[in-house]
């Protein structure tokens, strides 16, 4: 993590899917545990994991190209160009867009009061409800 943010200020998210809590990562991320802090969404909480909306972005950028991509490579171009023209102010709007997410979850998951009143986001700023 501290290749990406040198300031010790980056947080990994972890979404719960099946692959992703594995015995293999569960285990490497017990073991990096102090080299980035943790943040743990519910299983099956697709609203919180900005990941999917990055890759429905790049999926209908890629789908738009003309011609489209034929083989693999043209593909893995085609993504790799698509991520490379995303404005930074989409990409920064989905990460300021967290803390609403999370408090939509905490409202209905039915989340205690007390975690309601006061929700941290990424940045270490708080969202009151």
């Amino acid at each position: 993590m501290s290749i990406v943010h040198s300031d010790g200020l980056g947080q990994f998210q972890q979404d719960n899917a099946t692959p992703h809590a594995s015995r293999i990562a569960t285990r490497w991320l017990q073991e990096h545990s102090s080299d980035f802090r943790h943040f743990h969404c519910p299983p099956k909480s697709t609203g919180m994991n900005i990941i999917e909306d990055i890759w429905d972005a790049l999926l209908h950028v890629t789908e738009k190209r003309s011609p489209p991509p034929c083989t693999s490579m043209d593909l893995f171009t085609a993504l790799q160009d698509s991520w490379c023209e995303f404005p930074l102010g989409y990409l920064q709007t989905l990460v300021e867009s967290m803390p609403h997410r999370f408090v939509s979850l905490l409202c209905t998951r039915g989340a205690p009061n007390t975690i309601l009143r006061r929700c941290t986001s990424f940045s270490g700023s708080s969202v009151y409800i």
